[in-house]
């Protein structure tokens, strides 16, 4: 099932395209987060609709970006932030409005087309401000309770537009991640390639085998500091071979296995880009892709998504625990590629990855 989401306007055009929950009579601003990983949450009254702007900075004035909720707030006031956003500011532009506004520095550049909205649940939304670097987010910030209980979804779930499914609103961690039981899971996490076999080799010499190992080793520290114990099949740039790769997963006892990748094509088809991940067995297999799908999706707006597809790679056919392989874009595309040979994209897609197996995980604990 897809998400609500919408993209960006920029001011003094049309506002954003409002994601396709019920609009209910009123809805005052319940709590937000801005977190270190860029991305600002905010719960809400269930089925509230919202409103985005982007406004485009000049001299001293910095970016803004703010979102309008019906229900005007009980106070007015601002929280300093550090780094690249300025501030934050809650006020109330007119009677029946609560505006959320974040105030960036100037200087700071956002592409307000990579901007999305997205609705996670009747009274959950996410904003990840893709594209500034993950060192210009200094600290969490926030108030109120978004660790609370999500609303309940009505009997009749909403048809949503955008990519990837509504998560389950079961708790989250301060920065955003699912929570599950610490010490209960073991994962496995498979980066591609290594050693003399670099995988695929794309646009500037981008080598699938660097890009990968970055990732999941980031992705294997994130799963750590949640309680999930991981086990890799190389943790170097060694050549590591199918069949041990598989015989360690079977012999670990792990709840999953996650074996990530990145696409190519040729040289001569840049305009070939896009997500997938594979399952070989429907059942426990695609739900793990199709929440690491969906997960990686949020944050690679402009990317074709190619879905959670069956897949009869070795690695995947062979491991006896769900199992998963994420193709996180082509190293031959015009669209992916430079955002895989970006460090602090790399980071986004480690976040997004481990939330996607958080996502599994919680629905198994």
């Amino acid at each position: 099932m897809g998400v609500p989401a919408a993209r960006f306007a920029w001011l003094l055009s049309l506002p954003l395209l409002l994601g396709s929950l019920p609009a209910q009579a009123a809805s005052a601003l319940s709590a937000w987060r801005l977190s270190r990983e860029g991305v600002l949450e905010l719960r809400t009254s269930p089925g509230v609709r919202l409103q985005a702007f982007y406004e485009e900075g000049s001299g001293a004035t910095g970016p803004r970006v703010w979102v309008d909720l019906p229900g005007a707030p009980q106070r007015s006031r601002s929280v300093p932030v550090g780094g690249l956003v300025r501030e934050v500011r809650i006020g109330r532009p007119d009677s029946g409005t609560t505006r959320l506004v974040l105030e960036f520095r100037p200087g700071t550049r956002l592409d307000p087309r990579q901007l999305r909205l997205v609705g996670t649940a009747r009274d959950r939304w996410r904003l990840t401000l893709t594209g500034l670097p993950l060192s210009g987010f200094t600290r969490n910030v926030g108030e109120g309770d978004m660790d609370a209980p999500t609303s309940s979804w009505s009997a009749t779930r909403p048809t949503f537009s955008g990519s990837g499914r509504a998560t389950s609103g079961r708790p989250l961690s301060p920065d955003g991640l699912p929570v599950v039981p610490r010490g209960r899971f073991r994962v496995v996490i498979d980066p591609g390639h290594g050693g003399p076999d670099p995988g695929a080799v794309g646009i500037g010499g981008l080598r699938e085998a660097d890009v990968v190992l970055d990732v999941s080793l980031q992705v294997a520290q994130l799963l750590q500091a949640r309680g999930v114990q991981v086990l890799m099949t190389r943790t170097s740039d060694v050549d590591v071979d199918l069949p041990p790769r598989v015989s360690l997963a079977n012999s670990s006892n792990a709840a999953v296995f996650v074996s990530i990748h990145a696409n190519a094509l040729s040289m001569a088809r840049p305009d070939v880009n896009g997500v997938e991940t594979f399952y070989f067995q429907s059942g426990s297999s695609q739900r793990l892709a199709q929440a690491i799908q969906s997960r990686i999706m949020a944050i690679s707006s402009g990317t074709p998504d190619r879905g959670a597809r069956p897949g009869r790679f070795f690695v995947i056919r062979r491991t006896v625990m769900p199992a998963a392989l994420a193709e996180m874009g082509f190293v031959t595309g015009r669209i992916d590629a430079p955002r895989l040979a970006d460090p602090n994209f790399r980071r986004r897609m480690a976040v997004a990855i481990t939330a996607g197996i958080l996502d599994y995980l919680q629905g198994d604990s």
